[in-house]
């Protein structure tokens, strides 16, 4: 009879090895954004299936389950970015379960975030509210408040598209609170800093002066400057997706020249990175500068934002 191989061992080495890959490619999907990356994660996700069918000490389960997860939560968001909506469904499951496994309610909570933040992308408001929801419930159970301050910045926004202010207001100013509470947080959660506050701040705002009353606008335009200011290169999908707000804040104002500027600057550095999530936050921003006054500034950008969603569905998806 023919002898059956040996199952693979899993070692630290390997759980270290897979950690700092998943770190690796997480900062090129930051910089250069998920079409970028999202074909050799996908790749590497498929060879890591030998880990969870090799041979794992009971004292490595769960980092190996948490570190698959991460992998695959990260890989679903790539997946997302890149356009591809049902397969990061598909991944988001996959992580689900991991993290499940593995005990991990913060990661559990952060799926539930990034799911959700699929939702709201194709505005299905109810959808992503659900998922924010089900992640605050996970993070009850977790050790990070920095999760409690994402879950609640997106739920902000969630209902800043629903029109209700004071829902919107109530869970920003929790998002605050929260966020001043620790500073400690998870890999997954650690992009969210002071500039992410300030970004989600500001778009709260922008959302509410497109479904409630354009004078938010006022109040949205210093944190979307300052968080654009202060992202460096390695967060330059952070930094275009932020400039493109900035300016739908300046197009409801009233500054369209201003307006103009910037979006041309977020449109220049969104060519530079491979997201879609950039054509759906520019949708806001040309209804403004169709709905407000005709100008030569205004007519230029709307050419602009033509031009590059031209570009973008002749360019392949990486």
């Amino acid at each position: 009879m023919k002898a059956q191989p040996r199952p693979f061992r899993v070692e630290v080495g390997d759980l270290e090895a897979l950690e700092a890959a998943t770190r690796a490619f997480r900062a090129l999907d930051y910089q250069y954004g998920g079409g970028f990356c999202r074909a050799p994660l996908a790749a590497f996700g498929s060879w890591t299936a030998v880990l969870r069918k090799g041979s794992v000490p009971p004292r490595l389960r769960r980092r190996l389950c948490r570190a698959l997860a991460d992998l695959h939560n990260l890989l679903a968001w790539t997946e997302f970015d890149a356009g591809r909506d049902e397969a990061a469904l598909r991944s988001f499951d996959i992580a689900a379960e991991l993290a499940a496994e593995a005990g991990d309610h913060d990661l559990l909570a952060n799926i539930r975030y990034r799911r959700g933040r699929l939702h709201l992308h194709r505005r299905a408001v109810d959808e992503a509210l659900a998922e924010f929801e089900q992640g605050r419930a996970a993070v009850r159970r977790g050790p990070y408040a920095r999760t409690q301050a994402i879950l609640s910045a997106n739920q902000a926004w969630a209902w800043a598209m629903r029109a209700d202010e004071t829902a919107a207001l109530r869970h920003l100013g929790q998002a605050a609170d929260a966020f001043a509470a620790g500073s400690a947080a998870a890999p997954w959660s650690r992009f969210f800093g002071e500039n992410d506050l300030s970004a989600m701040t500001g778009t709260v705002r922008a959302e509410l002066a497109c479904t409630v009353d354009p004078h938010h606008a006022v109040r949205a335009i210093p944190f979307l400057a300052d968080a654009v200011a202060a992202y460096g290169p390695e967060m330059s999908r952070s930094r275009s997706l932020t400039q493109i707000m900035l300016a739908l804040g300046h197009a409801l104002r009233g500054d369209v020249e201003e307006a103009a500027r910037v979006g041309a600057e977020a449109i220049g550095a969104a060519r530079e990175i491979r997201s879609v999530r950039a054509q759906g936050r520019l949708r806001p921003l040309e209804a403004a500068l169709r709905d407000g006054p005709s100008s030569r500034e205004g007519r230029e950008l709307l050419t602009r934002i033509a031009e590059f969603r031209a570009e973008s569905r002749a360019g392949p998806e990486g």
